[in-house]
């Protein structure tokens, strides 16, 4: 008995964005799950059979790969006293998320100890590990975009090590980060940035926060030793692992005795130029990017992709950030579109240890292709998706007519 070929979808006619450069008017090739070539369009042999997709006026590019994104704890506790079944919430959000172009999310569960700012109780043990666990479990059914599990693991948890070395194992982890975020260091360096912060998502007093400050600075945390341990068990199972706003050189030394191969939200422009230098991948927010500057008062992501100090930005909490960015990136940096693409896809797969199989549009790789176009305002929308060569999403703009009813 032969196997019938698996059939060809040839998205024509748009502007190709690859690792290397732009292509005008070529066409990507997919056959079954993976990508066959990239041609000019007029070159093209259409088969019987083939299905054509008109991708003219358009851009067509690498679906998106998200690092680092709370986006589904949102989803999973839209409320303080609202959690809702974690199963909708994983289906629902992917529903979002291949409209935004992500194809590939690193959902990032928090393993605190102690939640500074009780900002959402899916951070609560019993509710992290019930979402881990569906986190998992999606895959043995249908679903739309390929889910990862990034445990973002604060370092004064002592009781969870056994719990995560578990999942490591298991083979649920697929990115480990290291986080610190004691106030007076990191991200909180500024304690009034961190008062505010924490005044922002409760209703303690300063006696109240001067209190919490303090329980948090006292706390005992994972030894060095333990961290080495923890950072080479993961590495042994293939996970990457990340440091957590690096803030100084002397924090770099550290990520380099973990082994880290990716410095998340570094906090100053110095040391996220440092941290390139050391080989490193750095990471920002694609929020950062639109704001026009972090949060935190910390690095202006902007700049630093500027300069080539951040190779990678991720959504961090809001998913339609990130395609937005890349055009934005790409129209006022000015960075060629090939460049700005790369920070949402193959410079995040080579970080997260899967550009063999993401990131790029190249023969073999897998087929996360988006067909982007951009509206008369100058907005970018994706107008279909594609994961692992299936059309998982397919958006259509309308026209409003004088006098008509759109």
């Amino acid at each position: 008995m032969t196997t019938a070929p698996a059939h060809r979808t040839l998205i024509a006619g748009g502007t190709v964005v690859t690792r290397d450069g732009t292509y005008q008017d070529h066409a990507l090739v997919i056959a079954g799950d993976r990508i066959v070539a990239v041609e000019r369009a007029d070159s093209l042999d259409v088969q019987a059979g083939d299905v054509l997709v008109d991708a003219r006026g358009a851009v067509v590019m690498p679906g998106m790969i998200d690092l680092h994104s709370d986006y589904v704890e949102r989803m999973a506790a839209p409320r303080p006293t609202a959690v809702m079944d974690f199963r909708l919430a994983l289906r629902e959000a992917e529903r979002e998320l291949i409209g935004h172009g992500v194809t590939t999310m690193y959902h990032s569960l928090s393993m605190y100890a102690l939640d500074a700012f009780a900002s959402n109780p899916v951070r609560s043990v019993e509710h992290s590990r019930r979402l881990i666990e569906a986190i998992a479990s999606i895959h043995e059914a249908s679903h739309l975009i390929h889910h990862r599990f990034h445990a973002r693991y604060e370092i004064d948890n002592v009781e969870r090590v056994d719990e995560l070395k578990g999942y490591l194992e298991r083979g649920m982890v697929h990115l480990l980060s290291f986080m610190d975020h004691t106030p007076g260091q990191g991200q909180y360096r500024d304690l009034e940035v961190f008062r505010e912060t924490v005044k922002g998502y409760s209703n303690l007093d300063d006696t109240q926060v001067d209190a919490l400050i303090e329980k948090s600075q006292t706390r005992a945390k994972l030894t060095m030793e333990a961290l080495e341990a923890l950072s080479a068990f993961a590495r042994h199972h293939g996970v990457p692992v990340a440091s957590h706003d690096d803030d100084s050189s002397e924090k770099l030394d550290v990520a380099a005795r973990f082994g880290t191969q990716i410095s998340e939200f570094p906090v100053s422009l110095a040391v996220a130029h440092e941290a390139r230098q050391r080989g490193l991948h750095t990471l920002a927010g694609a929020p950062n990017v639109l704001l026009g500057g972090s949060h935190s008062n910390n690095l202006s992501a902007l700049e630093a992709v500027r300069e080539g100090a951040i190779d990678i930005l991720c959504s961090d909490y809001y998913p339609a950030a990130l395609l937005h960015a890349v055009f934005q990136l790409h129209r006022e940096a000015p960075l060629a579109l090939h460049d700005a693409v790369a920070l949402v896809t193959c410079n995040a797969a080579d970080a997260a240890g899967i550009g063999h199989e993401v990131g790029d549009l190249a023969a073999g790789k897998r087929a996360d292709v988006l067909i982007v176009d951009e509206l008369a305002d100058g907005m970018p929308v994706v107008r279909t998706a594609f994961a692992s060569g299936v059309r998982a999403f397919e958006g259509r703009y309308r026209h409003s007519h004088h006098g008509a009813v759109a």
